[in-house]
């Protein structure tokens, strides 16, 4: 049997909370607080909308807010006159209206009253419960025409297989673009079929090559999602710019309207192979290392920058280095060093700077099997808890 079109009403948070005009921020809040909610809508005394009000809007204005703003109205604070939606609309029209008009919160408006609210995670979550009972129907149908378990349990791994290969196809490069003057190690291992991290290169122009490492929040399909959504504006964005700061910065302003609740950590690099001079930006990831060739010494790459998806508008300040023939890069995920050993020991940045200073020397793609070998060791039989991604560049003469 097929079933009608998903509709917001079907997929809204009916028991929405709601503020008049003139309740006080500092209620308004606490309400946010008890339910554990980032919006409401704020209605006239007909239940119409006057505004929707977020824990955005309450970011954005706090910090140069005067003494005494909590007793202020929330109708100075909120989002006034939002867009609404009807109840009637089809989910796919929904989630694009909500992309379209770059806003994570629509009320949902029948005759002139409010009656719901949705954002994209709303969306997505009922959907996925949604299709969870389809999923779950037409499973039991089978299960009382064929009981063949085995085979159901053989096809759903070959499916996570083949999306594990999608994801792999779309996230990891084949491989660096082949500079004689570099030489590549890495290493990838989502915690499942399918992961949030990843990594790729980019060439703005034949001087120019670009390095990026990225850790979606989270794991399984909703990580791939994040992650597939910024690789997707990270390959607009650096195309066009060398400059690591606003690759970061275009990336950030796309996932703010996409990813809803969940971030990316980046860290973007880009080496002039003229000036060997590497500039780099970072997005709340861990600081990548670098041996110094003629020194012996490994130091971080060292940078602030927030989260991607977090803050609008953030600045991604750059920083840069001139590298020599000799010196290694090892770009790495959090996933490294907060494994764990079976005595509940983090493997920790200090570890992963002693086996890297004690195996710099060597190429980069023996390089990254001496650190995975090491890894694996402290670990031992402790199950793994988040991806790994390793990259490691090599600068030769």
């Amino acid at each position: 049997m097929t079933r009608p079109p998903l509709t917001v009403r079907q997929v809204m948070t009916a028991e929405v909370v709601t503020v008049a005009p003139d309740t006080p921020l500092d209620v308004v809040i606490g309400l946010m607080n008890l339910y554990r909610i980032g919006a409401l809508v704020v209605v006239r005394p007909d239940r119409s909308a006057a505004g929707v009000f977020t824990d955005r809007d309450l970011l954005r204005r706090v910090a140069v807010a005067p003494a005494g703003w909590q007793s202020f109205p929330v109708a100075e604070w909120m989002t006034a006159d939002p867009h609404t939606i009807g109840p009637d609309v089809g989910w796919e029209e929904a989630l694009a209206t909500l992309e379209r008009l770059r806003v994570r919160h629509l009320p949902v408006v029948e005759n002139g009253k409010v009656i719901g609210l949705i954002s994209p995670r709303v969306l997505v979550s009922r959907r996925e419960e949604y299709l969870t009972r389809v999923v779950e129907e037409r499973t039991r149908a089978m299960r009382e025409a064929n009981e063949h378990l085995l085979g159901r349990d053989a096809e759903l791994t070959y499916n996570l297989r083949a999306a594990a290969r999608f994801q792999t196809r779309l996230l990891l490069p084949p491989r660096p673009p082949d500079w004689p003057e570099l030489r590549w190690g890495t290493h990838y291992a989502p915690l499942n079929h399918l992961g949030g991290d990843y990594y790729d290169t980019a060439l703005p122009d034949p001087d120019h090559l670009g390095v990026l490492i990225a850790d979606a929040s989270g794991h399984s399909i909703a990580a791939m999602m994040v992650a597939i959504l910024s690789r997707t504006a990270f390959t607009a964005a650096a195309a066009r710019t060398p400059h690591p700061g606003e690759v970061l910065a275009a990336m950030n302003s796309r996932l703010l309207a996409l990813a809803d609740d969940r971030f990316v950590t980046a860290f973007y690099g880009v080496l002039d192979r003229r000036t060997r001079v590497f500039t780099y930006a970072v997005a709340g990831h861990p600081p990548p290392l670098r041996y110094e060739a003629r020194t012996g010494e490994v130091k971080p790459l060292t940078g602030q920058g927030f989260l991607l998806g977090i803050m609008p508008e953030e600045v991604y300040r750059e920083r840069e280095v001139r590298l020599e023939p000799g010196d290694r890069l090892l770009f790495y995920t959090d996933g490294l060093i907060e494994a764990r050993n079976e005595i509940g020991e983090t493997y920790d940045a200090v570890r992963l700077t002693a086996e890297f200073r004690a195996h710099a020397a060597e190429p980069a793609d023996a390089l990254v099997a001496a650190l995975m070998a090491d890894y694996q060791r402290f670990c031992g039989k402790q199950p793994v808890g988040d991806d790994v991604t390793v990259v490691a560049m090599e600068l030769r003469e």
